[in-house]
């Protein structure tokens, strides 16, 4: 099982990305919640931790997540309202948010007891890493279930707007590197965290995956591999989700190949690599096509290689 935690939030999407003041349409999101759906529908067992209110909107999140059958053991609930995310949709279909959070359930997260025997990796990320005081909880539950050996996979997904002190972020975001397996970023986080991709090996990750939109993904190893594949072209309905998507199209493809260890992913060669952030790649693409957070299901996507195929380091 992968653990994902991290906030459970609706994003109201403008039903006119022309007009200004076009109705907002409620949508299930936020990027750890995205992550766990996204798992699901790649046939990977995955629980959710995170605190949902127990309003109209956290009924809806969590009935949804029931509906992708993940499991919800270590969800918390509370009667705060849901956080809102309003997002703007710009030319090309990239999403801009404003949050509204203050008082809300999501942040209210506290640090829960044992994750489940069977638990192989734990995914953190986005404004759960923010917002106090759960933002202390989920880094306290990082380290807690690296120091048990569980493989740990970080994707900041930087929200600037919500980060009041940018240097207390960056320091817990230094903290937490020696926790971490899997680095997952985007090209504009790598730039506001400072583009130290060599000093963010050397803290801890043995692989760190960057997104470059359209131009696809890399892979930088702690053992001196650079690997890239090339972004698919597609008619892009908007970008909402995409990331997320690649996150749980990486932890799926490590997870079928027995591949979530920090070593494993130190050792894997280049033609692993390329297969497996292609199958990120792809499973992105898809998820550009459609309006909102929509990853695709295992069926939609080409089955990965066997492990035994890949070859050595080139």
């Amino acid at each position: 099982m992968i653990v994902v935690a991290g906030e459970a939030l609706i994003d109201l999407v403008p039903a006119d990305d022309t007009d200004a003041t076009a109705p907002l349409l409620p949508a299930r999101g936020g990027g750890p919640y995205n992550t766990a759906v996204g798992l699901a529908r790649l046939g990977t067992a995955t629980a959710f931790c995170g605190r949902i209110s127990t309003d109209a909107f956290g009924t809806a999140l969590a009935d949804r997540l029931c509906q992708e059958k993940v499991d919800l053991g270590l969800v918390q609930r509370g009667p705060e309202p849901t956080t809102l995310a309003v997002a703007s949709i710009a030319r090309g279909g990239s999403a801009v948010y404003a949050f509204y959070c203050q008082g809300t359930a999501d942040r209210l997260f506290t640090l829960p007891g044992s994750l489940p025997a069977g638990t192989r990796a734990v995914s953190f990320g986005t404004c759960s890493l923010v917002l106090e005081p759960g933002a202390s909880a989920y880094e306290e539950l990082m380290h807690r279930e690296a120091r048990l050996g569980r493989f740990i996979a970080l994707d900041p997904n930087i929200r600037a707007d919500l980060i009041l002190d940018p240097d207390a972020y960056r320091a817990r975001f230094d903290r937490m590197l020696p926790s971490v397996s899997l680095l997952k970023l985007s090209e504009e986080d790598a730039r506001w965290l400072g583009d130290d991709i060599d000093g963010w090996l050397a803290a801890g990750p043995s692989a760190v995956v960057v997104t470059r939109g359209g131009a696809g993904l890399t892979v930088h190893t702690s053992s001196g591999g650079e690997f890239s594949v090339p972004g698919e072209s597609v008619r892009v309905a908007d970008t909402i989700g995409a990331g997320d998507t690649v996150n749980a199209a990486l932890l799926h493809a490590l997870s079928e190949r027995n591949l979530l260890s920090a070593e494993a992913l130190a050792a894997l060669p280049a033609d692993a690599w390329r297969q497996i952030l292609g199958f990120a790649a792809h499973a992105a693409a898809i998820t550009c096509t459609r309006a909102g957070a929509e990853p695709p299901f295992a069926h939609e996507l080409p089955a990965l290689a066997p492990a035994r195929r890949f070859g050595s380091p080139r």
